[in-house]
């Protein structure tokens, strides 16, 4: 492909993980409303979030080890195909169940684009060009998961109402789907025999799965210390235990457990937690934060977001051309780590009435770092992996910075709900009002209608909640930081994936003709 080509397939690629991203962002700042519409619960808040991030992390390496077997043009065309269903769907619930299944449809769609975008860059760009592209690929994922927000609260203010939301991205997403048809051409390369690992995939998806439902609803369903929580995590425990002996032996594993052998993917896998949580939960609860501890609109709650756009697309963009340049990377992912974790810390210290110029400025250093580490990780990962096994390798990164947003979304959810109910309580028993007066029931509250002390008493609590929920995952983000520190860096490739490929199947051409050649000589 020439450099033309290349910039036009890059084109619909960043446009469909833009549309795909935004699909599952662009509610953030509408839930409070969506849910308190459909008489939804803190419980129906957090699964609508989970729901998608729970499918998005089961489908993601299995859409990553599909495109190391079959056509990644056809996967590609098909995850935005499942994005523009069930947005639209999802735009036709009548009940928080109706939101949250359509919501785990659109994740299998946003695992796709998640898995399937990095590696089609890395076949067409290589590894010494692609740190500017991936720069631009996280500013892209970091405009749609931060500004998806803004949009959504604007469509929600307006006489569209939330629904809107759900169908604003389906032009966008067939048009992405037009201009892949049109102009990525990857040659024909020799692939091996597909063998899908259908065990592998079920028992990964069931472990996870129970994983994700024992933290939503132990203490709120039923308590941490009960057979409940027994045979979920119990259940879980075997099912992931079995689901690695069968990968140790499928000819085809989802995760290949040898890529495990890799010292650059283990360190970024474990980075990659992080920052699932801080680009996840963080775009979830300041939504709830702005909304129900500070009183604005959906529309002000995504403006508010505008100072962490600025913070990723800045960084992001910055860096990849710099490494592109230079061809180092590894001092800017330690420099994001290390702001990533200052970032969560000073949110933590934030309350109900916290300046907002502090506050955006606590969201610009959390952006900053997201955007230095995130791809970056990624292209770290990739230069390290044999070309036939990038897809695996790029996949498996995702899928754990997914499972660390969907586990942290769920897990600081609950702690959300049981935090702001018992400052809730506490608050209203200081005014001397019952609570059990006030219903109790994790109703999310409609401030508007509140008497002025109630509503000071929640956004008081709201604001202390989701405070203490920074201060959890600043541990995790210095975490990263350490795995970030032992990290090798390697220099840089010049080849793309496409052209790896097309030399060894050349090579291994030419090695059998000639063997032919000697075998007719003798």
């Amino acid at each position: 492909m020439t450099r033309r080509e290349v910039l036009e397939a890059l084109s619909g690629i960043l446009l469909g993980m833009f549309v795909s991203m935004l699909a599952t962002s662009v509610v953030s700042s509408s839930l409070p409303r969506i849910i308190t519409d459909l008489g939804g619960s803190q419980s129906a808040f957090t699964w609508v979030v989970t729901a998608t991030l729970l499918t998005t992390t089961i489908s993601t390496p299995i859409w990553g080890k599909l495109a190391d077997l079959v056509s990644r043009k056809l996967l590609v065309q098909l995850a935005l195909a499942v994005t523009v269903v069930s947005s639209a769907l999802a735009g036709l619930a009548h009940n928080t169940d109706m939101l949250i299944a359509m919501r785990a449809l659109q994740g299998v769609g946003a695992g796709g684009m998640t898995a399937l975008g990095t590696v089609l860059i890395a076949d067409i760009i290589s590894p010494r060009e692609r740190g500017r592209y991936m720069g631009l690929m996280g500013a892209i994922m970091g405009i749609s998961m931060v500004g998806g927000p803004l949009l959504g609260g604007v469509i929600t203010d307006s006489s569209l109402t939330w629904r809107a939301n759900f169908f604003v991205g389906l032009p966008f997403a067939i048009f992405a789907i037009v201009v892949l048809q049109r102009t990525l051409h990857l040659p024909t390369v020799a692939r091996r025999v597909v063998r899908i690992d259908y065990w592998g995939a079920t028992l990964i998806s069931v472990g996870i799965a129970l994983l994700l439902l024992w933290i939503t609803f132990a203490g709120s369903s039923f308590d941490w210390a009960s057979w409940q929580t027994a045979a979920m995590v119990g259940g879980a425990v075997v099912t992931l235990a079995a689901a690695l002996w069968v990968e140790s032996r499928a000819a085809e594993p989802i995760i290949p457990l040898h890529l495990f052998r890799n010292r650059t993917l283990v360190l970024s896998v474990i980075a990659s937690i992080a920052v699932g949580i801080a680009m996840f939960g963080t775009s979830v609860f300041l939504s709830q934060y702005m909304q129900l501890a500070r009183g604005k609109t959906p529309t002000e709650s995504g403006l508010m977001t505008i100072p962490m756009i600025a913070g990723v697309l800045v960084s992001s963009t910055v860096s990849g051309q710099i490494i592109s340049k230079t061809g180092r990377y590894k001092a800017f992912m330690i420099w994001g780590a290390a702001v990533l974790t200052a970032g969560i810390g000073l949110m933590g210290t934030i309350h109900y009435d916290t300046s907002f110029v502090l506050v955006s400025a606590y969201m610009v250093i959390l952006g900053a770092g997201v955007g230095m580490l995130m791809q970056n990780l990624v292209l770290a990962v990739q230069n390290t992996l044999h070309v036939s096994e990038v897809g695996s390798g790029t996949s498996t990164v995702a899928f754990f910075r997914t499972l660390g947003g969907a586990i942290g979304v769920s897990v600081l959810g609950a702690v959300l709900s049981n935090r702001s109910t018992d400052y809730i309580v506490t608050g209203l028993s200081k005014l001397g009002i019952d609570p059990r007066a006030m219903g109790g029931d994790g109703t999310l509250p409609d401030l508007s209608t509140l008497p002025g002390p109630v509503r000071t008493v929640v956004e008081q609590s709201f604001g202390d909640a989701i405070a203490d929920l920074f201060l959890f995952a600043a541990p995790v983000a210095l975490i990263s930081l350490v795995a970030v520190l032992f990290l090798k860096e390697v220099p840089l490739g010049r080849r793309s994936g496409v052209e790896q490929l097309l030399d060894e199947q050349a090579t291994d051409e030419q090695v059998r003709d000639e063997l032919a050649d000697g075998a007719r000589r003798r």
